[in-house]
């Protein structure tokens, strides 16, 4: 049974930073696309960033360009998201996700539908 599990969220102070976290088992996800999306309040899921297989490849949203890495590594199973200059918008529930179709390993991709696996979120709150 594969297994996303995000933590490394709480409630930081804007400018502040955080990493998140997404540690995986159950399945090969060394050879998965893994993303990290976002969900405001009363806002529909957007795309934050997502790294390739291989993690050479990876695509970031205009919003938190600049100011968030995405990283993974495959000898620990785990993804992670380096959150810096934290604005309050910033403010949503933080979610992995794992397009577990067979890609090259270079590819990345931003769609929600592309991912059919999801963690069950952590909630990231930025104070002004």
């Amino acid at each position: 049974q594969d297994q996303l599990v995000e933590s490394g969220g709480g409630l930081v102070q804007a400018g502040g930073s955080l990493r998140l976290s997404c540690a995986t088992s159950g399945g090969t996800f060394s050879n998965y696309v893994l993303g990290w999306f976002r969900q405001p309040p009363g806002n529909d899921r957007e795309f934050i960033a997502a790294i390739s297989a291989s993690g050479t490849d990876t695509a970031v949203a205009d919003s938190v360009k600049g100011r968030f890495t995405i990283s993974r590594d495959n000898a620990k199973n785990t993804l992670y998201l380096q959150m810096n200059s934290l604005k309050s918008e910033d403010t949503a529930v933080y979610y992995c996700a794992a397009d577990r179709a067979v890609h090259s390993a270079n590819y990345v991709t931003s769609r929600p539908r592309d991912y059919d696996y999801w963690g069950q979120g952590t909630q990231v709150t930025v104070s002004s």
